[in-house]
């Protein structure tokens, strides 16, 4: 079922060339790099710009469920992300992990923060059920 859009608040574009083995660049060039495969070449490839993505998403949801719920959130909150490139009966798919670091939190504080950041990040919200997720407290 897809949400009806009330209103686009921003839109990231990027031109790319050559997949894996090319180059992508934004259009303000905030954003100009090069890709390779994993584990080959000198640029970075799509998993990592997703981890790098969503991990930065989640903080910010994150925020917002503890402001919400009144918790303080530590400046050195951390989301280490894991995005597999993975095969299954022949075909590719992702697979991910967010480990998750609220240190001197509460530990059932940080698990509601966390469990309702999963609930708003845009990220998660177009992960789920498509993709394994794991959340973990570290």
């Amino acid at each position: 079922m897809t949400t009806t859009i009330e209103k686009v608040l921003y839109t990231g574009k990027t031109h790319t060339t050559g997949g894996r083995d090319g180059a992508s660049r934004s259009s303000d060039s905030h954003l100009d790099i090069k890709l390779s495969p994993p584990g080959t070449g000198a640029g970075t490839n799509p998993e990592q710009l997703f981890a790098a993505g969503w991990s930065a998403c989640f903080i910010g949801a994150m925020g917002l469920a503890a402001r919400k719920m009144n918790v303080a959130l530590p400046s050195d909150v951390a989301v280490d992300a894991e995005v597999d490139l993975a095969t299954s009966e022949g075909g590719y798919l992702l697979q991910a992990r967010l480990n998750v670091s609220l240190p001197g939190v509460d530990r059932k504080a940080a698990r509601a923060v966390v469990d309702a950041a999963h609930q708003t990040c845009p990220y998660s919200k177009a992960t789920r059920g498509n993709i394994g997720v794991t959340i973990e407290l570290v």
